[in-house]
C-alpha cells in the first residue's frame, strides 16, 4: 500500500468512525422519545444540520385520517409556523403530493402550488430552490405507493448521511404511524401553540424565555422586534439588535450574580429608527425538565414615564428661571426708568398717581423748603396733567389705546415755561379691563430749537446754492476751454511724434553713411591709419552708434505712441533666449569686470510670443544693471509659474539701487533718476519705457523691487502663449 492510500483509508477510516458515533446518539434519542414524532423529526433536523451541513430544512408527514401532508418541524426558517400547513392527499397536481410517489430526492426550482400558479409561491422552505426526499425512500415498492412523509432540504448534493437519516426518521414513522393519530397530536400541539402565542402576543410588553446565557427560547412579537432579525433585514436593524441582545445578557448575569429580583432599569435601541427606549425588566427563573433551567422576563416600557419625568423637571427648571427672568426683568425695568431722561408716570385707572421717575417728581412733587410760588406751580402742572390724561380715560380723542399732546409746564424751581409732548398709553388685562396709564412726557424745547436752527439752515443751504449754480456755470465753461486745449494738445503730440519719426528718419541716412566711412577706413580700404587718426576714428563710431541708438529708441517710441509696432508670434525657448543676449552683451561684460550668472528654469515650457520684442527688453534690463553696478556680480534667472502659465525673467544686480519715491518715475518718458545737465549717468531715459510699453503689448508687464545701495531686482512677466 502506498503512502498516499495509507493516508487515504485512514481519513475514510476517521470519517466513518464519526459518522457511525453520531448515527448512534440520533438511534438513541429515538429511543428516549419512542411515541413523539414530532420530538423525533425536530431532532432529526437538527442532526442533519450538525452533521450533514443542511442549514435549512423541514419534514411533512402523511396523516391518514384526514389524508393529508402536513408540517411536523422544520429548521433554519424564517416562515410561518411549519405545524400550520397542509396538503390534501387528493390534489394529485401538487409538487409536494407528486413528490411522496417519487422513487428517489426530487429537485425543486421554485414551487408553484398545485403546478398551475403563474407566480411562484413560497415554499415551507421559502423561496428559492430546495430537494424533496420521500422518507424510507424502500427499493422495490410499488410506484402507487406512497412515502410515509418527506423531507425538504437546502443541500447542493445528497450525501450518505442525508440517505441514512432520510431512511431511518421514515422507518420511525411507521412505527409510530400505528399507535395514534398523527392529525389529532398535530392538531393538539398547534392549538396549544397557538393559544399560547395568542397570549403572549397580546401582551404589548415584550415577554421571553431564555436560557442561563442569554440565548432566546421563545418571545411574543414585540420581544422579537427588539431581540430578533433575519438576515434579509437591513445591515442597521441586525446591529441593532445585536446590541439589544448584549445589553439584555449583560443585564441578566448582573442580576445573576447580585441575586436580586427587583426591577431594574434596561436601555436599548429602537431597531426601527434608532431611538433609545427605556424599559423596566422584571426576570424569574424557571425550571423545565426538558429544557432545563430558564428565564422569564418582562420588560415594561418606561420610556414615556421616564420623559414625562424629565419634562415635568425641566419645566420646574424653566419655571425657576422663569420666576428670576421676572425679578430681573423688574429690577432692570426700574433702573430703566430711573435713567430715563423724560418724566414718566405711570396711574391707575382713577388716575392716581402709582410709580413716576425722578424727573417727574421734578415738575409734580414740591420740596419742603421751595417758595408759595413754586408750589402754585406744581398745582398748575398736576392740573395740566389731568385734564391731558382725563380726556384718554374719557374716550374723547376717539377710540385708541395711545393719546398724543401737548401740554404746558413750568420749572417749580425757575418759573421758566417748559412745553412737552405727551404720549399716554392704556394698560389692558387679557379680558380688556384698564389697570394702569403710563405717560411720557418728552420736553420740546430741544425740539424747538432744532426746528429753528433748520430754517436758518435752510435759507444758507437755499443761497449756498445758487452760489454753487453759478460756480458749476464757471466750472462748465472752464471745462469747456480744457477740452479744447487737450485737443490742441494731442494734436501738437501727434505732430511732435510724426516730427520725430520724420527727423530720425533724416538723422539715421547721413549716419548710415558717417557710420559705413568710417568702419571702411577702419578696416584699412584706403590704406594704412596712423594710430591718432585710427583713435579719433574709433571715437567717431562709438559716438556714431550711440547716436544710431538714441535715433532707434526715438523711433520705437513714436511707432508704439502711434501704435504701429508689429508683433512677430514665433515659438522659442527662453532658456536659450538668455545666453544669445549674454553673448551679444559680451563685450560688455568683459570691460565691466562683473560676474554675470544665468540661472535657467529646466521646466519651462516653449513660449509663444514676439521673440525679438522679449529679447529687445532683456538687452535693455542687463544693459542699465551693467551700466550701474560698480562691484558684485548680476544674476539672471528663468522661471515659470504653471498656475497662470506665465514665463518671468529677472535680472538682479547689486548696483546703486534705486530709492521708492523713484520706482515710477524711471519708467516715464525721457526721465532718469537724476535729471540734472550734470548727472553722472548718460542717456535718453527711454529705455525702461520702451520696456514697459513693449511688455504690455505682449501682454505682460515689468515690476521693479530696489532698496538704495543694495541693488535692484527688474522682472520681466509675460504669458507663455500669447494671444494672436
Amino acid at each position: 500500500m502506498s503512502p498516499l492510500q495509507a493516508r487515504t483509508f485512514t481519513r475514510t477510516a476517521g470519517a466513518a468512525a464519526v459518522n457511525y458515533a453520531a448515527r448512534l446518539e440520533l438511534l438513541e434519542h429515538y429511543l428516549a422519545h419512542h411515541e413523539d414524532i414530532v420530538r423525533c423529526s425536530q431532532v432529526t433536523l437538527e442532526w442533519l444540520a450538525r452533521h450533514a451541513a443542511v442549514k435549512q430544512s423541514a419534514c411533512l408527514a402523511v396523516d391518514a385520517e384526514s389524508d393529508t401532508l402536513v408540517g411536523i418541524a422544520t429548521h433554519g426558517t424564517d416562515g410561518e409556523d411549519i405545524e400550520l400547513l397542509s396538503w390534501p392527499l387528493s390534489d394529485s397536481h401538487d409538487p409536494l403530493i407528486a413528490a411522496l410517489a417519487a422513487r428517489g430526492a426530487v429537485q425543486f426550482k421554485s414551487y408553484r402550488p398545485n403546478g398551475y400558479a403563474s407566480q411562484p409561491a413560497p415554499s415551507p422552505l421559502g423561496r428559492g430552490s430546495f430537494t424533496a426526499v420521500p422518507l424510507g425512500m424502500r427499493v422495490g415498492r410499488a410506484d402507487e405507493d406512497m412515502a410515509p412523509g418527506l423531507l425538504l432540504l437546502r443541500t447542493p448534493s445528497m450525501t450518505p448521511d442525508i440517505n441514512w437519516a432520510v431512511t431511518v426518521l421514515g422507518q420511525k414513522i411507521d412505527q409510530v404511524r400505528g399507535r395514534g393519530s398523527l392529525a389529532e397530536e398535530a392538531r393538539k400541539l398547534r392549538r396549544e401553540r397557538t393559544l399560547f402565542f395568542t397570549i403572549i402576543n397580546a401582551v404589548t410588553d415584550p415577554i421571553m424565555l431564555t436560557d442561563t446565557e442569554g440565548r432566546l427560547i421563545v418571545a411574543n412579537a414585540r420581544a422579537e422586534k427588539l431581540f430578533a432579525a433575519s438576515e434579509e433585514e437591513s445591515e442597521g436593524r441586525r446591529r441593532a439588535v445585536e446590541l439589544n441582545n448584549m445589553l439584555f445578557s449583560a443585564a441578566l448575569s448582573r442580576s445573576a450574580v447580585e441575586g436580586s429580583q427587583e426591577a431594574r432599569e434596561l436601555l436599548l435601541v429602537d431597531p426601527s429608527d434608532g431611538s433609545d427606549l427605556l424599559f423596566e425588566v422584571l426576570s424569574t427563573t424557571v425550571e423545565d425538565p426538558r429544557e432545563g433551567t430558564g428565564v422569564v422576563s418582562v420588560l415594561r416600557n418606561i420610556t414615556d414615564l421616564r420623559r414625562a419625568t424629565e419634562q415635568i423637571e425641566e419645566n420646574y427648571q424653566k419655571l425657576r428661571v422663569a420666576e428670576a427672568a421676572v425679578r430681573a426683568e423688574r429690577d432692570r425695568l426700574n433702573l430703566i426708568i430711573d435713567s430715563v431722561a423724560d418724566p414718566i408716570i405711570v396711574t391707575d385707572s382713577t388716575g392716581g398717581t402709582v410709580l413716576m421717575n425722578a424727573p417727574a417728581e421734578d415738575l409734580f412733587t414740591l420740596p419742603l423748603a421751595e417758595s408759595e410760588m413754586a408750589g402754585r406751580t406744581v398745582q398748575a402742572n398736576d392740573a395740566h396733567f389731568s385734564s391731558f390724561l382725563s380726556g384718554l380715560l374719557l374716550g374723547e380723542t376717539g377710540p385708541g389705546e395711545i393719546r398724543r399732546g401737548e401740554i404746558g409746564l413750568m420749572n417749580p424751581s425757575t418759573t421758566e415755561p417748559i412745553p412737552v409732548e405727551a404720549i399716554a398709553g392704556k394698560v389692558l388685562t387679557e379680558t380688556g379691563e384698564l389697570t394702569a396709564v403710563v405717560t411720557i412726557l418728552h420736553d420740546r424745547r430741544e425740539a424747538l430749537e432744532r426746528a429753528r436752527l433748520y430754517e436758518q439752515l435752510k435759507t444758507a443751504s437755499d443761497e449756498l446754492q445758487a452760489r454753487v449754480q453759478a460756480a458749476t456755470a464757471e466750472l462748465a465753461t472752464q471745462n469747456e476751454l480744457l477740452r479744447r486745449q487737450a485737443i490742441e494738445l494731442e494734436q501738437a503730440s501727434r505732430l511732435k511724434s510724426q516730427f520725430l519719426a520724420n527727423m530720425s528718419h533724416e538723422f539715421r541716412t547721413p549716419l548710415n553713411a558717417i557710420l559705413g566711412y568710417t568702419h571702411m577706413l577702419l578696416q584699412g580700404v584706403a590704406g594704412d591709419l596712423l594710430p591718432a587718426v585710427k583713435r579719433q576714428l574709433q571715437r567717431i563710431d562709438s559716438n556714431g552708434r550711440h547716436l544710431m541708438t538714441i535715433i532707434n529708441e526715438i523711433l520705437d517710441i513714436t511707432r508704439i505712441e502711434a501704435g504701429k509696432m508689429p508683433m512677430q508670434l514665433s515659438e522659442f525657448n527662453l532658456n536659450e533666449l538668455v545666453p544669445e543676449v549674454m553673448t551679444e552683451l559680451d563685450p560688455v561684460i568683459a570691460r565691466s569686470k562683473l560676474t554675470v550668472a544665468p540661472k535657467l528654469c529646466p521646466e519651462l515650457p516653449m513660449v509663444y510670443s514676439d521673440r525679438q520684442k522679449v529679447k529687445q527688453i532683456i538687452v535693455n534690463l542687463l544693459s542699465n544693471a551693467l551700466k550701474f553696478t560698480h562691484e558684485g556680480g548680476i544674476q539672471i534667472t528663468v522661471g515659470y509659474d504653471p498656475v497662470d502659465r506665465n514665463a518671468c525673467v529677472s535680472v538682479v544686480d547689486t548696483g546703486i539701487g534705486i530709492s521708492a519715491e523713484h520706482h515710477e518715475k524711471i519708467f516715464e518718458d525721457f526721465r532718469q533718476v537724476d535729471d540734472s545737465p550734470s548727472r553722472q549717468y548718460g542717456g535718453t531715459g527711454l529705455g525702461l519705457a520702451i520696456c514697459r510699453r513693449l511688455a504690455t503689448a505682449l501682454g505682460g508687464r515689468i515690476t521693479l523691487e530696489s532698496t538704495m545701495g543694495k541693488g535692484s531686482t527688474f522682472t520681466l512677466t509675460v504669458p507663455a502663449e500669447a494671444e494672436q
